[in-house]
């Protein structure tokens, strides 16, 4: 048979199959290979079906075979097949399932793994249920790596179709040094992308603040490139571990390899920082859902104004520069910027998973957050020893309404809140941008206080426009609405 490309019976159907090969569905579809599960791949560009079946022979995935045929693909399942597929958002997912809808039959299923947008899953859904198709939107987080070797799995959407492919995902799931299977079943609809997209947006949050902390450093701290790697990686022995801070140290020992070898690469990465949309998703989310998020909002902010890169290059022509008071003492400025980090982290997970929470409310999904927080413990980009400490703080709540308010986080703030206003004021005085550790410092500060100057807001809002204001002395009349209306230019 002309189609197949890597040799077992045409007889064995496989277990599953994924279509889209680029680099997450070739990685992926090896790593469920790599389990002895057996798997069909197929692709529209039949070359990178030679390359995936290349690399199952060069990786010992014998379980792998792949066709350059839409329909044998399908038909190489078995039954109730059920699918993967990993291409590109929007239209190549439309296109993908209007092609399977042709050949799939009651009870097959379609797992969809990319970044979806979640009312796109919640429509599909409806879409392949009036054929009697299942459908699954799971979120799958740990790039390139983590796909081959084992990432982060957020499924959702048909049970009925996640206990059919339950020991597959938990085969091919990242499990950590203590045991934890970085997968489960997060809830019908569209929770398992909802969940995937606000992981993204504290992916976008994390990276911002340990960017910030990077120019305090840097800029007032004077820290070389030697210094930052021994900080980053100190910092990583400690109640910082993650992923993020690993490849943070790692980073700044990276010499260039394409031109002065005895420079740092770091110094030579343009300073504009791409995105491919999940954080304005979350950002937007947030605003729908009235869920503040201002780190995250902050960080998707600095994203925008890096790429402003030609008209800063003329504003700083313009406008003065601001010179650099340093610390008198070194060691105590990265203590001090260690602790307005991690005090920062904490608001910013906690607006993350307030915005899983509410979400969860809305939609009836019936989440589980510590389950959501262990999962992200391997595989996944933001994986980190922090999220135990979530995982416990909802064990011992479970209704738990913020992060800032569990005993134990809330006692790291208080402990670390004089360092962070610290930080936050050095670098106000230097000149410094830290809309990220600043966003979440008045986040912070505004979540703690019993009282707002938000009267004054209301009061301006009945002013102009009679939108109305509840007293805090309760209704102006017994019986009568909350809401009054004052006719303020009557003096």
């Amino acid at each position: 048979l002309w189609f197949l490309l890597f040799e077992f019976s045409m007889a064995e159907l496989s277990d599953i199959g994924l279509y889209g090969l680029a680099v997450m569905g070739q990685n992926f579809a090896l790593n469920i290979a790599s389990r002895g599960v057996k798997i069909s791949v197929c692709n529209r560009s039949p070359i990178k079906v030679d390359t995936t079946v290349q690399r199952a022979k060069d990786e010992n995935c014998p379980t792998l075979r792949g066709f350059k045929d839409f329909g044998e693909f399908v038909n190489s399942l078995k039954k109730p097949r059920s699918a993967i597929i990993l291409v590109q958002a929007g239209k190549a997912v439309e296109a993908v399932i209007s092609n399977f809808l042709k050949y799939l039959e009651p009870g097959d299923m379609i797992i969809d793994g990319g970044n979806e947008w979640y009312e796109n899953t919640e429509r599909r859904i409806a879409q392949c249920e009036e054929k009697g198709i299942l459908y699954m939107g799971m979120g799958v987080s740990g790039g390139e790596e983590g796909a081959r070797f084992g990432p982060s799995l957020m499924p959702g959407g048909s049970r009925e179709g996640y206990e059919r492919v339950k020991k597959i995902l938990e085969a091919s799931a990242a499990k950590t040094e203590d045991g934890t299977l970085c997968v489960t079943y997060i809830g019908n609809g569209g929770a398992g992308n909802y969940v995937k997209m606000i992981h993204n947006g504290i992916e976008y949050g994390d990276m911002q603040l340990i960017a910030e902390a990077y120019d305090l450093l840097q800029n007032v701290g004077g820290l070389t490139n030697d210094e930052l790697a021994t900080t980053f990686g100190d910092w990583d022995k400690g109640e910082l571990k993650s992923f993020l801070i690993e490849i943070t140290s790692n980073i700044f020992k990276k010499k260039d390899d394409c031109g002065d070898e005895k420079e740092y690469l770091v110094d030579k990465v343009l300073d504009k920082t791409g995105q491919k949309g999940t954080g304005r998703w979350t950002v937007k989310e947030s605003a729908e859902q009235s869920v503040a998020a201002p780190t995250i909002s902050a960080a998707l902010n600095a994203r925008f104004l890096s790429s402003l890169k030609s008209e800063r290059e003329e504003a700083a022509k313009i406008f003065p520069t601001i010179s650099i008071s340093s610390p008198a003492d070194k060691a105590a400025f990265i203590a001090d910027v260690q602790k307005a980090l991690y005090a920062s982290k904490i608001c910013s997970y906690a607006q993350g998973m307030n915005l899983i929470r509410q979400m969860g409310q809305t939609k009836k999904w019936n989440l589980d957050l510590g389950a959501i927080a262990r999962i992200w413990k391997g595989g996944c980009i933001i994986r980190a020893v922090f999220l135990d400490r979530i995982t416990a703080a909802y064990a011992r709540n479970p209704n738990l309404s913020s992060l800032l308010i569990d005993s134990e986080f809330a006692q790291e703030i208080i402990d670390r809140q004089a360092a962070w206003r610290r930080v936050v004021g050095a670098a106000i005085q230097n000149g410094i941008a830290v809309p990220a550790i600043s966003g979440s410092l008045a986040y912070y500060d505004s979540y703690r206080r019993a009282k707002l100057p938000a009267n004054l807001t209301q009061a301006q809002r009945d002013y102009f426009g009679a939108h109305k204001f509840q007293r805090t002395d309760g209704q102006p009349t017994p019986g009568t609405s909350p809401f009054v209306h004052s006719e303020w230019s009557k003096l």
